[in-house]
């Protein structure tokens, strides 16, 4: 397969090639960022991670050249940055185990833009050719707008192929907006306490992003073992970190599914239980 930007390229940890490597997948994530995979879908990762039989296909649709920067990066050009985020980005590929990663190299601006197909078809071609049973993106509640405008299209990347061929499941997960306000028993709950090592290692090595001035690795780790401790009140904790996602699944399952109205009932659901908890106590 030949991706739409010169600029991108296909990075195969393990120099298998390219075809055979995708066609292994059973776990997939399509973020925004990069950094974004390590931190929304490392279930994706760990369920993958020494296993013969499983493997993971990281794709991330942007370049990186809007990223925050300081001290060591302060003064690099947009250029520089893409160079820096991209390596950053092969080298989690290379210690989380990664079966492939894709760079589309997309400005964020694509991304964003409604009328924007290319993006589209080209996430239907690698889905097609990778046939995940798990595919890993943003929540539709994300307060990042490049989240929002990849998952859209990552919906109706999906929509556009045959049923045969979607994923079993599509988890929206979580990076610039947590899901510990849904309803519990709507919540898909990630145990991730596995391989703690391993899951600090993937956000850490994304240093223009700490030395940056943004503590992604000490963020990460925070809000996982926050939700396993405030996830029950009246339970021991059965878990040290947890990951929270949307289930996205009957989105591309039913086509005809707004999206928009989709989340908002999620929203209506979380009112109406704050509404009736006050309500039982006045």
């Amino acid at each position: 397969m030949k991706l739409n930007k010169k600029t991108a390229e296909f990075f195969i940890p393990d120099q298998t090639e390219v075809m055979t490597a995708i066609k292994k997948t059973t776990h997939m994530s399509i973020a925004a960022h990069q950094d974004d995979i390590e931190i929304m879908a490392y279930d994706g990762i760990l369920q993958c991670f020494g296993k013969e039989d499983q493997s993971f296909f990281g794709v991330v649709v942007t370049s990186g050249s809007g990223s925050a920067r300081d001290s060591l990066y302060k003064n690099y050009t947009d250029q520089e940055m893409i160079n820096v985020r991209r390596l950053e980005q092969k080298k989690a590929a290379y210690i989380g185990e990664f079966g492939a990663l894709a760079l589309l190299d997309y400005p964020s601006a694509e991304t964003k833009d409604p009328k924007n197909t290319e993006i589209i078809d080209e996430l239907a071609e690698l889905i097609k050719l990778a046939n995940p049973e798990i595919l890993y993106t943003h929540n539709l509640a994300d307060k990042h707008d490049t989240h929002i405008g990849v998952t859209t299209k990552v919906i109706k990347a999906i929509r556009k192929l045959p049923a045969n061929l979607r994923p079993k499941k599509v988890y929206g997960c979580e990076v610039w907006r947590d899901l510990d306000w849904m309803l519990d028993d709507e919540k898909v709950i990630f145990d991730v306490s596995g391989h703690p090592n391993l899951a600090q290692a993937l956000v850490e090595v994304f240093d223009s992003q700490i030395i940056g001035g943004k503590r992604y690795d000490l963020a990460t780790t925070g809000r996982r073992v926050a939700h396993a401790t405030y996830s029950t009140s009246h339970a021991v904790d059965k878990a040290t970190a947890l990951i929270f996602a949307m289930d996205l699944t009957p989105l591309v399952t039913d086509i005809n599914l707004d999206i928009k109205t989709y989340v908002l009932e999620y929203i209506e659901r979380f009112k109406q239980d704050v509404s009736n908890r006050i309500q039982k106590m006045l």
